[in-house]
């Protein structure tokens, strides 16, 4: 396949916008299937994960590879529900266009916007398309408004609906200056009429608007334009296509992916106005001998490609998939992963069409495809000749908004559900998992609480392992105030040698984030030298117990100041309890209190939600720092207790219509209120 003539396009938008229908439709086009594939009934070749079948919508970027026309499609369907965002980022790193589905029943959505800024990010050429004109309550015109208000710029019609809702049933082509007329049957063909006598007015109007748009891209043709000539159709497509890969406009056409209208057109567009791997701009990477910037290129010799994404299959193994960005690449070869420092032998390339893998000799500069059972590489990394090797950057994903505690429901279950997570996280970059040395949960981060949900189900489905998912504890930890200092004895007689351990301790606070100091102030030998680490052992473990609810003691001094021993009965697990007991009964009298956890928070959202989110900040008993304007909406910046914000991210999303993104991370640890370590107390006890 020439490069010349591949097109490697995401199709990005909302959830419910129609992306996954509209491909079904793009495929059956093409004749790479046989029946378009339906959603609500689970036909669909490109959500044909099971877990997505039964949820009805996408989870997982996929890819589709087709031909027509002698050209080469790598279509990605990527998902557009908040939760699953980080996976449509990481397929817009490996395409060099992009098609926005908005719907003409809801416009653009929150979801929308954010992987529109992703496209803008990657400097991807895009077009839009208005899907649902069949449905009640659709409004071209309105999507219209809302595609230029989202994203900031002023949409560039190349075609108009005729009629909506029930009665949609046709489009007006501004490029011929026809109408197409569709019969009921979803075929994609339509006869070539004259445009409607009432809808006429309208279609000259865009009809200017489109050729003062394509007159600006080359020279000649504002000379033309200025003159008043009429501008052929090969003249109009021509700018067109210089347009959108110069990214001057955005054209936009319409339709139903439902009922096969438009999505032809839709496709012979991606075709004609998208741009190839040879016009996209040079990919930056690193050379890995000079550690230099360099520009890579689809006619560059030296085979390199990047690795977007991964599959775990319990069956198949591990499935990787990646973009030649240069050189080509065959079957039973050996390549260089540059991240890993490792040779991998390729045995077998596919190339892909949704849940069906085709066998293929070679992948060659701009082709998207598969090869399985890599043992060394993982998604971001760079495969490339070891003759001139490069690396490709890494895609830089949002980090994880919400935390479980993941707990498994058996032996059986604990000893296969670490090996489960690392093959899952594998394939989802968008998750972290780690231990909290502090409560012992096994935490297990993520996008959102349905993100976590499906990957219990992933767990279950793909691993047979069962877990139980829990709101992790809050790692409260305990303090003194005030100093102390008192005696433990411990002195036992029962026949035989005893047990003798005399200490002296005192307490003193120290200042937040300090820890835990020992101090050795012994002078005569009153206590001997190998029995002083026994008393700062017995201290330490008895502070991991606290004093008023069981949490673990920080911010103190222990000095050792005073003790007695036993020539025959001394030892050292007497000294150690001696000291335990000490420090039980002196920190008691210190004014023990419990310190919470304080995050730092940033809020992202439209300026008509501040006031919302700064209200519902201070009823968490947070407090805000900072709120200063951003081009897109303001920045909110505030300090938090971690336990009002354990699930903060749907409240946020339900405050702000999916609007709002935030970030945090831990800050330092405050004395809890005294009616809320009252009520933790008192809850321990229970």
């Amino acid at each position: 396949m020439e490069t010349s003539m591949i097109r490697n396009v995401a199709f990005i938008s909302h959830g419910g916008a129609g992306k996954t229908s509209l491909i079904e439709a793009v495929l059956y086009n093409t004749g790479a299937t046989q029946k378009i594939g339906n959603i609500e009934s689970g036909t669909s070749v490109m959500d044909f994960d099971q877990i997505e079948i039964e949820r009805k919508f996408s989870i997982n970027a996929k890819v589709a590879s087709v031909t027509w026309n002698k050209n080469l499609l790598n279509i990605i369907d990527t998902p557009g529900y908040t939760n699953f965002l980080h996976e449509t980022k990481c397929a817009l790193s490996a395409v060099d266009g992009a098609v926005i589905i908005a719907s003409a029943i809801t416009g653009v959505k929150a979801e929308t916007i954010r992987v529109w800024q992703y496209a803008e990010e990657y400097n991807l050429s895009k077009l839009i398309f208005i899907n649902k004109m069949d449905k009640e309550r659709a409004d071209f015109y309105n999507a219209l408004g809302d595609i230029e208000k989202a994203f900031g710029i002023v949409p560039l019609p190349i075609f108009l609906p005729i009629g909506k809702e029930s009665s949609f049933k046709g489009i007006i082509d501004l490029v011929r200056m026809k109408a197409l007329i569709y019969p009921a049957e979803p075929t994609a063909q339509y006869t070539i009429e004259d445009i409607p006598e009432d809808l006429l007015s309208e279609a000259e109007f865009h009809r200017q608007k489109l050729i003062e748009a394509v007159s600006e891209t080359d020279d000649n043709l504002i000379e033309k334009y200025l003159e008043g000539a009429e501008f052929t159709e090969t003249e109009i497509r021509k700018g067109l296509r210089e347009g959108v890969v110069t990214k001057r406009f955005v054209p936009v056409f319409c339709g139903s992916a439902i009922k096969n209208i438009g999505s032809k057109l839709l496709l012979e567009g991606i075709i004609d106005y998208l741009p190839s791997p040879l016009q996209k701009e040079a990919a930056f990477a690193i050379d890995d001998h000079s550690g230099e910037p360099v520009d890579v290129t689809a006619e560059d010799k030296e085979f390199s490609a990047y690795v977007f994404k991964t599959f775990a299959d319990p069956y198949a193994g591990k499935l990787t998939i990646f973009r030649v960005y240069s050189g080509s690449i065959k079957n039973d070869t050996s390549i260089y992963n540059v991240n890993k420092k490792e040779y991998e032998k390729i045995t077998q390339l596919f190339i892909l069409q949704g849940k069906n893998f085709v066998k293929c000799d070679t992948l060659t500069a701009g082709q998207i495809g598969m090869t399985t059972k890599l043992k060394y590489t993982e998604t971001f990394d760079t495969l490339s000749s070891d003759v001139d090797p490069v690396t490709f950057p890494a895609v830089t994903l949002p980090e994880p908004v919400i935390s479980f505690s993941i707990t498994p429901k058996s032996k059986e279950d604990e000893d296969k559900v670490s090996s489960a997570l690392q093959k899952l996280m594998e394939e989802d970059k968008g998750l972290k998992l780690r231990r909290d040395d502090k409560t012992g949960d096994l935490l297990l981060s993520g996008m959102g609480q349905m993100h976590i949900e499906i990957v219990a189900d992933k767990l279950l489905k793909k691993f047979n392992v069962h877990v139980e998912l829990n709101t992790p504890k809050v790692p409260y930890m305990e303090t003194i105030k005030i100093k102390s200092n008192g005696q433990g004895k411990y002195k036992k007689q029962s026949g035989g040698k005893g047990q003798y351990g005399d200490v002296w301790l005192e307490l003193s606070p120290l200042e937040r984030g300090a820890g835990f100091e020992f101090e050795d102030r012994i002078v005569g030998g009153v206590v001997p030298r190998n029995f002083i680490p026994a008393v700062e052992k017995g201290v330490i473990e008895a502070a991991q117990e606290g004093i008023l609810a069981g949490y673990p003691m920080v911010d103190f001094k222990a000095a050792l100041y005073d003790g007695s021993y036993h020539s025959v009965d001394s030892s050292e697990m007497a000294f150690k309890i001696a000291a335990s007991m000490a420090f039980k009964k002196i920190a008691a009298e210190a004014k023990p209190v419990i310190l919470e956890p304080i995050m730092v928070i940033d809020v992202y959202a439209p300026e008509q939600y501040v006031g919302a989110i700064v209200g519902d900040l201070n009823s968490r008993r947070g407090r805000v720092t900072n709120v200063e304007p951003q081009t897109t909406g303001q920045h909110i910046s505030a300090a938090v207790p971690m336990a009002e914000i354990l699930k903060y991210a749907p409240d946020l999303r339900s405050m702000t219509g999916g609007h709002g993104m935030f970030t945090m991370e831990f800050s330092h640890y405050e004395e809890l209120p005294t009616h809320l370590a009252t009520k933790l107390i008192n809850e321990k006890k229970d």
